[in-house]
């Protein structure tokens, strides 16, 4: 019997030294090691707790860090994609 899908909603974002933690609309809350986004790592807790949702919660923006974060992408187990070289030219322009 086929189910229809619904789109995973985030509701609310916290973050703290080591875990990106995410609740969705649908009740879960899911915990990603925060070194699986390098941005969210270097960031200042202050840069950290300005966050916003995109659209209807299908995605987290830290516009601070330049950090764009899809909830499926969370799901899915996948970490930034930034290769060493851009973060590295990232954390220089931070100094």
């Amino acid at each position: 019997m086929p189910t229809a899908e619904v789109e995973p909603i985030a509701i609310n974002v916290q973050i703290t030294k080591e875990q990106l933690m995410v609740e969705l609309e649908d009740g879960r809350t899911i915990s990603i090691p925060l070194a699986w986004y390098p941005r969210l790592q270097h960031a200042s807790p202050a840069e950290r707790k300005r966050w916003q949702l995109l659209g209807d919660g299908y995605a987290i923006e830290w516009t601070d860090v330049d950090e764009h974060i899809g909830i499926e992408a969370l799901l899915a187990g996948r970490r930034s994609g930034e290769s060493e070289k851009s973060l590295a030219r990232w954390l220089t322009t931070r100094r």
